[in-house]
């Protein structure tokens, strides 16, 4: 069913939706920030970076767009043929994993806890960014159509980031003064800031522990593509042989 033509337009329809959510949520949530900032005389500039270190922003922004440029190459360019091209196929694999991983980071660990965004969450677009945006793509691995099956090695481009991101992280957070509380240090999330209770040790579990689930979460991620990708190769297969006359065949 996920590779007819007919399913492989809803689903693109229903990307390009989510990706418009999704942008619409890190915006209202950004707008909110700013305008708190303004109101209360923080530092805008400060505010602003600080949103865009949070890996759950990243992650939902690059998601947005790989989404949109996936489903906006199918409209044009895809519906002739049997698998996404292949850099694209290695994007969604890498949002893919990096959503999932949120949704689990969120729910399990950060909900019900005010992060430091610069203003109280609003409802929805909280939503959206931890929980709704996280199954939507955790769905598309199983749903989205034209599936290329990846090499292993796409598992490198998938850890890329989270390890740039977590250098990034720990080197800016002593830099930066929290405009919030005043504190002479920001990190995004608590696990992660080694002034709490825990210090350096706790930070580092926490890293080695999301760092691990990354690469499970990126092993799936890839595995299922693979099984998917070639079961349609198979398939496709078959059905090119059943479509031989047998007189060629015999030949």
């Amino acid at each position: 069913m996920t590779r007819t033509r007919g399913w492989a337009t809803v689903w693109t329809v229903l990307r390009l939706a989510m990706a418009g959510v999704t942008v619409a949520a890190i915006s209202a949530q950004l707008t909110k920030s700013i305008g708190t900032a303004i109101e209360l005389g923080r530092d805008v500039p400060t505010t602003i970076a600080n949103f865009f270190s949070f890996f759950t922003i990243l992650s939902n922004a690059a998601a947005a767009v790989v989404l949109a440029c996936i489903a906006l190459w199918y409209l044009f360019k895809g519906r002739r043929t049997d698998a996404e091209p292949h850099g694209p196929a290695v994007a969604l694999a890498c949002v893919s994993t990096y959503m999932i991983i949120t949704g689990i980071v969120y729910n399990t660990l950060l909900r019900g806890i005010e992060l430091p965004t610069g203003s109280a969450p609003i409802p929805w677009s909280n939503e959206v960014l931890h929980l709704i945006g996280p199954i939507f793509l955790l769905l598309d691995v199983f749903l989205g159509p034209l599936r290329r099956a990846l090499p292993w090695r796409t598992l490198w481009a998938v850890v890329a980031f989270p390890i740039v991101w977590v250098i990034y992280t720990m080197i800016r957070g002593p830099l930066i003064t929290n405009p919030v509380s005043g504190d002479p240090f920001w990190y995004p999330y608590p696990f992660l800031n080694p002034n709490n209770p825990g210090g350096w040790p706790s930070v580092v579990l926490y890293v080695i522990g999301i760092a691990a689930a990354i690469v499970a979460v990126g092993a799936f991620v890839v595995c299922w593509g693979r099984r998917r990708g070639a079961a349609a190769s198979a398939s496709d297969d078959a059905g090119e042989a059943a479509s031989v006359p047998s007189s060629v065949a015999s030949d």
